[in-house]
């Protein structure tokens, strides 16, 4: 097992606690990693876009004018896809674009994210998340921790004043325990979680 430092909201250093080998400390599998994200993608698609083709556009069931003699272009419909009201060459249809993944590939894929942000520094533990609701108390928050960039935090439960608190800060997201996947995790630079969230996942996934 791994040690890891427990922070507190300020940024200081509150003691350590253990993070299981078969949770944070699994290979990095990227094929995995990018089916899991691909597939999230995919099955957010509504697939609803749909235009008409020729033989579905209405009217142009007789021939605009004699096939010679005319001195123009010979023409079968006036829905013929190079007339003004006309079909559609290759018109999108509805289509379902969801796509499959066994639970045990998706569990070693978040596995695997949270792996290599452990191993690249880039996950921090904190004890405890607590907050009013301002948005200024989050903003310090992420400027002790030095979340500069984009940061995914996930909490053992839905805190509805931590969620309020940080929904004017485009940089940072929250997230509940049970939501969490590995889109979340390669989408953001860095991951913070709180000890019950930890504590929690480990026991679920021991």
């Amino acid at each position: 097992m791994a040690a890891i430092k427990v922070l507190n909201m300020n940024g200081a250093e509150v003691g350590e606690m253990q993070l299981a080998d078969s949770v944070f400390g699994v290979e990095y599998k990227e094929s995995l990693i990018h089916q899991a994200v691909v597939t999230r993608l995919a099955n957010e698609r509504q697939g609803t876009k749909s235009t008409l083709t020729r033989t579905e556009v209405r009217g142009g069931g007789i021939k605009p004018w004699r096939q010679k003699g005319t001195g123009r272009a010979r023409q079968g419909s006036i829905r013929a896809p190079q007339w003004i009201k006309g079909g559609v060459v290759f018109a999108p249809k509805s289509r379902d674009f969801s796509k499959k993944m066994n639970d045990k590939a998706k569990k070693v894929a978040l596995f695997s994210a949270l792996s290599k942000k452990v191993a690249d520094g880039e996950f921090i533990v904190v004890d405890e998340l607590k907050s009013n609701g301002k948005t200024k108390e989050m903003a310090t928050f992420a400027k002790a921790l030095g979340l500069n960039k984009t940061a995914l935090v996930v909490m053992d439960n839905d805190d509805v004043n931590v969620i309020r608190a940080t929904a004017n800060l485009p940089k940072l997201s929250t997230l509940p325990l049970a939501q969490l996947s590995t889109y979340e995790v390669v989408a953001n630079a860095k991951v913070v979680m709180t000890k019950a969230a930890v504590e929690k996942f480990q026991e679920v996934n021991a």
